[in-house]
């Protein structure tokens, strides 16, 4: 698989992490559910759906829990991560002030805004305002 981590061949780079997942089928076996994920998020992003059918088909069979087909980028988000990034951008929440208007704790936010950085892929509020002012 290293072979084709930097390649732009990402449909075939997804179809060969599905391949490997599928015939490397354990019930316990975490490689194989992580290269079926890896390759399912990769046919999700090229449009490929019928080749996430069969990701998804595939992780169903090894008794893998199902998961959103986005594991990063904004179509990753919750609803609850999205509103609190959409918040945060803002500069509602520069300080540890208390985030009253989406009744939560200091403690959620920040947890939700460390899942948000980590999905997105990025480390800073001003990076966070420039991917947000685009979502709706």
């Amino acid at each position: 698989m290293a072979g084709l981590e930097p390649s732009q061949a990402r449909l075939e780079q997804a179809r060969a992490l599905i391949d490997l997942g599928a015939c490397c089928a354990a019930p316990t076996g975490a490689p194989t559910h992580e290269s079926l994920r890896r390759g399912l998020q990769l046919a999700y992003r090229a449009g490929a759906a019928g080749l996430v059918k069969h990701a998804q088909d595939e992780l169903a069979a090894t008794g893998a829990r199902p998961r959103t087909l986005a594991l990063t980028g904004v179509e990753a988000l919750t609803p609850s991560e999205r509103r609190v990034a959409r918040m945060a951008a803002r500069g509602l929440w520069p300080t540890r002030r208390s985030p009253k208007p989406l009744f939560v704790t200091v403690k959620a936010v920040e947890a939700h805004l460390s899942s948000v950085y980590r999905k997105l892929q990025i480390k800073s509020r001003t990076q966070l305002a420039d991917v947000i002012s685009g979502l709706r």
